[in-house]
């Protein structure tokens, strides 16, 4: 009798994602399924960091561009490929670098590292996997304007907490929001809910 072909094995993929320029850095260590696509590791980026998927995305992975593709905004000579069809393994190794660009217009780039390749344990199975390690400091308010504007909206944080600016800036941010504080249990229980209610594959 023929045997049935043997699936490649498991394997999980430690994320290093920093949010570029931001001084002191913003980062989270995700780990994620090989076998998950770009656009499972979109949102999972989304969930990690903070940001509510409000705006347009693309992921860079050399000179390839991977997304959501635009009909009438892409580039017929590099065009995009349609994340969801694109999987981790199939572009990435350890040590491998690319960029996640959020939000055209503020320009949030997350520079994204391999920093490990491992098998997945059995304990895993086979559905999509992801999960945040680490990370240190709370994502930039939704159109906050990029990072030089949340610099110097930190700098009033800082100098001036009680200014009338400061406090115009930290309402419209939220009454809640720590700029110091990141909330790995809430970052985690929003991906627990995205992968139990199967909205990324």
């Amino acid at each position: 009798m023929p045997t049935a072909p043997k699936k490649p094995p498991s394997t999980l993929f430690t994320l290093k994602v920093e949010l570029v320029d931001t001084k002191p850095l913003i980062w989270r260590r995700i780990v994620i399924s090989g076998q998950a696509n770009f656009g499972m590791l979109h949102h999972v980026i989304q969930a990690a960091m903070g940001w509510h998927d409000a705006h347009l995305h693309e992921f860079r992975v050399g000179d390839q561009n991977i997304g959501v593709p635009d009909p009438e905004g892409d580039n017929s000579d590099r065009p995009t490929a349609i994340e969801r069809r694109v999987r981790l393994n199939r572009l990435l190794g350890a040590g491998s670098t690319f960029t996640y660009l959020y939000d055209f217009g503020d320009n949030w780039e997350h520079c994204l590292s391999v920093e490990q390749v491992r098998d997945a344990d059995d304990r895993y199975g086979d559905g999509p996997i992801a999960w945040v390690q680490a990370g240190e400091r709370a994502c930039p308010p939704e159109d906050a304007g990029g990072v030089d504007a949340y610099q110097d909206f930190l700098e009033r944080w800082e100098h001036d907490p009680y200014g009338t600016e400061t406090e115009e800036l930290r309402t419209w941010a939220g009454l809640d929001f720590d700029p110091d504080r990141f909330d790995r249990p809430a970052a985690n229980a929003a991906i627990d809910r995205m992968l139990w209610n199967r909205w990324v594959k």
